[in-house]
């Protein structure tokens, strides 16, 4: 009998279904890296009871990007546990929206702070004799005492501790307390959902809740910032006393695994956190001897700055070897790495000094000696770029990581098996070379599984957003005239354009109701996203409907789930490609430089089609959804574009103009 069927939790397996999960059984037997593409209804989530069927005592870990796939999982796993009552497993939620603490600054930063702040005192008292640090009078008067705002002891985690004492060599010993024990025992046995989490602790700490759980559970869930940064991954490993050659991992939605890791590896300094260090700096001059030949080097900067900022480039590379002697010009440093190790040794000053106060939030010096150390390293990384932005009278310079392939390459190989599903993957081959350019990887695409006839996939060949374009009266009339015909398809819609810009326009053209519908039109502000959206995929309810203009990976177009009557159908306007400019063709050479030909592709074509299969995505979430699938743009009819489009997308596509699409949305069911 195939190990699967054990950790199977449903009663049958769907179009596909089992193709992917002995694929993914076979990578974790024999280890390496595998990549899945697997469209939405494919039971991308139950790949976890392959790497359960094949785990033989390694812990599986999987990594998602947001809490509803945790919480996607976390039912996953529950289903299993119904058919193999051993097995547990926790997750990790950051801290920030956990810790109950409260106060100013960081939340990382002052659990830190006040964790050691704690565990100092908590010993102090336990090698006199107290070793339940909650009953202790002395730590209760303490807790009396703590200014909730600036925080130097943490209650819930002296509450989450007892100290054991060990031999005489090893001395006292801090434990977690026996009611942190059991309530991580019923997080690992129980499904409790992340929302309740803080109040089933219940005066404990959450955090060290989920890391007593995580230690002993089978399967760990956890956000993609565990995992891509380098310092919270290691510790976490360690905190877990597990290396990754015993770890299965599973990354979820792995075509968001390159921004994100990108994203981590980037920083940016503004002008006011350079004023601010400057203030920073100033009132250290006179008890830190080597700061007043850091202050030297800040009007440089300033100076390099206000050069960049009478740019009329809004972005443009700057190169880091005429900062590199802007900045050293005058002072009495002969070279970027002396200024990045005392900047460092001062910021490490400031850090411990603040913590010693209960003041968590960083300091600027400390955002900028990361800044000149990533500066330093651009100059002979070329996977790192160095960038100025200049707006509205203001102008910030960044250090951009470009190429997420080493960090992945070193993260896959270093698990004894790593799988990465998405259901936007396509074309798969491009995104292996993007993320592990020519280690060994094993694929596997799969085709759509849900009923061919509960969907319309057009694309209309005689509309264009591209620049040359956009003047032009007879192709902008076109577009309005696909939204309108699109509007009376049934239901709630979504038009999806590759900026705001672009989204602006037409909602002018369009009014505030198309076909009786009304327009929701995406704002900038989270916000007012929020509350905008919740009153969209309410109107079915109210025997209503409306259309949403949104932006193609903004707010509205990915990671929302808008099932059965909330979302009935989608149209991308245009190929949303990045703006093309020096910065963007930088870019590109590299890519090119790595991969030839196909270099552009990879870095410019493949994540403005993601962007609008994600936008696509969000209409058809179960087998029974039906929906409209509409790309208005020529351009994805190019076929270095079209060979780009999932296969399912090419083989079921009706190409049209305006008029035959009026046509088949009028039939449509």
């Amino acid at each position: 009998m195939d190990p699967l069927d054990d950790w199977f939790p449903y009663p049958d397996f769907r179009p596909n279904q089992r193709e992917m999960l002995a694929f993914a059984a076979e990578t974790a037997r024999s280890g390496g890296i595998a990549m899945i593409d697997a469209p939405t209804g494919s039971g991308k989530s139950s790949v976890v009871s392959a790497l359960l069927a094949e785990r033989n005592g390694r812990k599986v870990i999987v990594a998602v990007r947001t809490i509803s796939q945790l919480a996607t999982f976390i039912r996953e796993l529950a289903l299993v546990r119904k058919k193999q009552p051993s097995l547990t497993f926790s997750y990790l939620v950051g801290k920030g929206s956990m810790c109950p603490l409260g106060g100013e600054g960081d939340p990382y930063r002052r659990c830190e702070g006040v964790k050691a702040f704690s565990s100092a005192l908590m010993r102090e008292r336990a090698q006199k004799g107290s070793l339940v640090p909650s009953e202790d009078r002395t730590i209760q008067d303490q807790i009396r005492h703590l200014d909730p705002e600036h925080p130097l002891i943490c209650p819930y985690f002296i509450r989450s501790k007892v100290f054991v004492r060990g031999d005489e060599e090893s001395g006292l010993r801090m434990a977690s307390s026996v009611t942190l024990r059991q309530k991580a025992d019923r997080v690992k046995s129980e499904a409790i959902a992340p929302e309740n989490l803080k109040s089933f602790c219940s005066g404990m700490c959450p955090y060290e809740t989920m890391m007593q759980a995580a230690r002993g559970a089978d399967v760990l869930i956890c956000n993609f910032h565990h995992l891509f940064n380098d310092d919270i991954r290691d510790q976490l490993y360690a905190t877990l006393d597990i290396e990754p050659k015993d770890v299965l991992l599973l990354i979820d939605e792995a075509h968001n695994c390159g921004d994100v890791v990108e994203g981590i590896q980037s920083v940016v300094l503004e002008y006011e956190m350079l004023e601010q260090a400057m203030t920073e700096l100033a009132h250290l001059s006179r008890t830190m001897k080597d700061v007043n030949a850091v202050r030297q080097i800040l009007p440089n900067i300033e100076t390099f700055m206000e050069a960049l900022r009478r740019s009329e480039k809004g972005e443009d590379w700057f190169d880091p070897g005429i900062f590199h002697r802007s900045v050293v010009r005058g002072s009495l440093y002969k070279n970027l790495e002396e200024i990045v190790g005392d900047l460092s040794k001062i910021a490490n000053r400031i850090s411990e000094k603040n913590k010693s106060a209960g003041v968590y939030k960083e300091s600027a010096v400390e955002r900028l000696a990361d800044f000149m150390y990533r500066v330093f390293r651009a100059g002979a990384d070329p996977t790192f770029l160095t960038l100025y932005r200049s707006a509205e009278g203001k102008v910030e310079l960044e250090v951009r990581n470009i190429d997420p392939g080493e960090k992945l390459q070193e993260i896959g190989q270093a698990h004894a098996a790593c799988i990465l599903i998405s259901g936007t993957l396509s074309p798969l081959d491009a995104y292996r070379k993007y993320y592990f350019g020519d280690i060994p990887v094993q694929t596997l695409s799969l085709p759509n599984s849900f009923p061919k006839e509960n969907r319309l996939v057009a694309c209309g060949r005689d509309v264009t957003t591209a620049y040359r374009m956009r003047q032009n009266k007879q192709n902008t009339g076109r577009i309005v005239e696909y939204i309108r015909a699109f509007a009376h398809a049934r239901g709630n819609l979504a038009v999806y354009f590759p900026s705001y810009q672009i989204l602006n326009t037409y909602a002018q053209l369009c009014g505030g109701r198309i076909n009786g519908k009304e327009v929701f039109t995406e704002p900038k502000e989270s916000r007012e996203a929020t509350a905008a959206l919740q009153e969209f995929v309410s109107l079915p309810e109210k025997g209503r409907a409306g259309i949403l203009f949104a932006v193609c990976g903004g707010k509205w177009s990915e990671g929302l789930d808008y099932r059965g009557e909330m979302l009935r159908g989608a149209m991308v306007v245009g190929l949303p490609l990045a703006p093309y400019n020096s910065v963007r063709k930088m870019v590109i050479e590299y890519y090119r430089h790595k991969f030839g030909r196909e270099g552009e592709f990879i870095s410019y074509t493949l994540p403005a089609i993601n962007r609008a299969t994600q936008a696509l995505g969000r209409v058809l979430r179960t087998p029974e959804d039906t929906g409209v699938l509409v790309l208005a743009e020529e351009r994805f009819l190019d076929p270095g574009v079209f060979a780009g489009l999932p296969p399912w997308m090419q083989q079921e596509m009706e190409v049209c103009d305006v008029v035959r699409f009026r046509e088949l949305v009028a039939t449509w069911k």
